[in-house]
């Protein structure tokens, strides 16, 4: 694996990790993944004691909206990247006595077949996570914890109380006119907590700032 290139976003722990692609003729080959090349950054430092021990794969038609998910029991971080289409990944902190409890960031990752890179994007526990599909996408993410349906939870997209002032204005935009015109999200996302709400929730203090 060659890694490029590794970038923090806003919301402090949040990466995103570039890696190459080897082009020719025919076409490209990477090696997207490997243990040895992680643990050899230090920006990745804080990566070095995650086992991945559960990959998924999600396909999503056109104006889809997912999230925001998150779980406690076991602890879950995801490493996420575009294998098809046009993601714009989206993580809310969720951290209490975080400076940026509350906020939110968007993170724009279309696939190109003809790029000489392409990206992962980090996102640790104690933050919720979601994405929404310009186009149709097919996507893949590993975890560091594995699926348990009695230690998850999730925040509506469409709670009023998230702070989206660190987005891109023009990605929040089309994301905006997105939910006014139709958007497709189901009803577990829809009807999921209000931040306010889930704050207030006794299960929310396992997720707490440590600076």
């Amino acid at each position: 694996m060659k890694i490029l290139s590794v970038a923090d976003l806003p919301l402090p722990g949040v990466k995103v990790i570039r890696f190459a692609r080897f082009m020719d003729q025919r076409g490209y080959f990477t090696e997207p993944f490997r243990r040895s090349d992680f643990d050899s950054r230090f920006e990745l430092a804080s990566l070095r004691d995650q086992a991945f021990v559960q990959a998924n794969e999600s396909y999503s038609r056109p104006d889809v909206v997912r999230g925001l998910h998150f779980q406690w029991n076991p602890f879950m971080g995801k490493l996420v990247r575009t294998l098809h289409g046009h993601m714009v990944d989206i993580v809310l902190d969720l951290r209490k006595g975080s400076p940026t409890l509350g906020k939110a960031v968007m993170h724009d990752m279309p696939s190109d077949a003809g790029a000489d890179w392409s990206e992962w994007i980090w996102v640790p526990p104690g933050f919720a996570h979601g994405n929404y599909f310009p186009r149709e996408s097919t996507i893949e993410y590993y975890c560091t914890g594995e699926y348990n349906q009695t230690g998850e939870a999730g925040v509506s997209p469409l709670s009023r109380e998230i702070d989206w002032s660190l987005c891109d204005r023009e990605q929040k935009a089309r994301f905006d006119a997105l939910l006014a015109n139709g958007a497709v999200i189901s009803e577990k996302d829809r009807e999921a907590a209000s931040l306010q709400t889930w704050l207030a929730d006794p299960r929310s203090d396992h997720f707490r700032y440590e600076g």
